[in-house]
């Protein structure tokens, strides 16, 4: 039975850059995230004795959902010796072993959620798992055949857990998003609907288009719900965007056919030993246990 692990990798190299020390190439370059990611993705190898995986980055920061919405997230702002660094960070997992995903009309949580359901519909595998704290792959938790690991947390999110956490089915994620909003997304959500009472409203009725007009025709106790009716009445077109901008693609271009395209044979020496010589990277080498034959 195979566990495959399918990594964020763009929250790794963020996780990186800011956690790990700098560090600078011997041409002079800042590698420090890249260098950190290398070291991360090699222990997560051989903490979880891992036979199968795939890591996403997101090689442009900018999607197809930009162009459904001018508010989404841009890579404005964001530092130009972390952006720099995804190049590498892409070469780094691939000389890992690691299948890589480098995701530009898509974004890398589009890929983890395709390759997540490619992976759970083949019977040898006993569980996916999802490698990241991104509340938006909750909406992927099936059971205990897909769940969510949190490395830095140490926290396994199954199905369970996302009823535990959020009140709602993982089916009714982007729902909740799309009325809350995702600050990290770019998602405004709507005036006054909060976490508590989101979650309320869509234990009930699971959809934002299941939702009444009308909060009298509610059979569920809300807090100011004739205000949240109201709002979302005026606003439903905008709230129904925001959905499908928070729900997660399973069709992204993966470039693999099944479940055994993601087996980790180990480490490639002809990539890794002149990578690791590039970014100045004097001990990663030492410590793989298995190179690729």
């Amino acid at each position: 039975m195979f566990k495959p692990y399918l990594i964020d990798g763009t929250f790794e190299l963020f996780r990186s850059y800011f956690g790990a020390p700098q560090a600078t190439a011997p041409d002079g370059r800042e590698v420090g995230a890249t260098r950190g990611i290398a070291r991360s993705l090699l222990a997560l190898l051989r903490a979880e004795s891992v036979t199968h995986a795939g890591v996403a980055f997101d090689t442009v920061i900018e999607s197809f959902r930009n162009q459904l919405f001018a508010g989404y997230k841009t890579g404005d702002g964001l530092p130009e010796d972390l952006t720099a660094q995804f190049p590498l960070a892409e070469q780094v997992a691939a000389a890992l072993g690691f299948v890589v995903w480098p995701m530009i009309e898509f974004e890398a949580d589009d890929a983890l959620a395709s390759a997540a359901l490619l992976a759970a519909a083949d019977d040898r595998v006993s569980q996916v798992v999802i490698v990241s704290p991104d509340k938006d792959f909750a909406q992927c938790a099936r059971g205990e055949r897909i769940v969510c690991l949190d490395r830095m947390r140490r926290r396994t999110m199954n199905e369970e857990g996302v009823m535990q956490r959020f009140g709602i089915l993982p089916a009714s994620i982007p729902d909740y998003l799309a009325l809350v909003g995702d600050d990290a997304d770019g998602i405004p959500g709507l005036p006054g609907w909060g976490a508590r009472s989101t979650a309320a409203v869509l234990a009930r009725y699971g959809h934002i288009e299941d939702i009444p007009t009308d909060a009298r025709e509610w059979d569920v106790t809300v807090r100011g719900g004739a205000r949240l009716a109201a709002t979302l009445a005026a606003s439903r077109p905008a709230a129904l965007l925001y959905r499908q901008l928070a729900t997660l693609r399973t069709d992204a271009p993966l470039g693999i056919e099944s479940v055994d395209d993601l087996a980790w044979r180990g480490c490639r020496r002809d990539l890794l030993e002149p990578l690791c010589a590039e970014l100045g990277e004097t001990e990663l080498c030492g410590h793989v246990w298995k190179w690729r034959e």
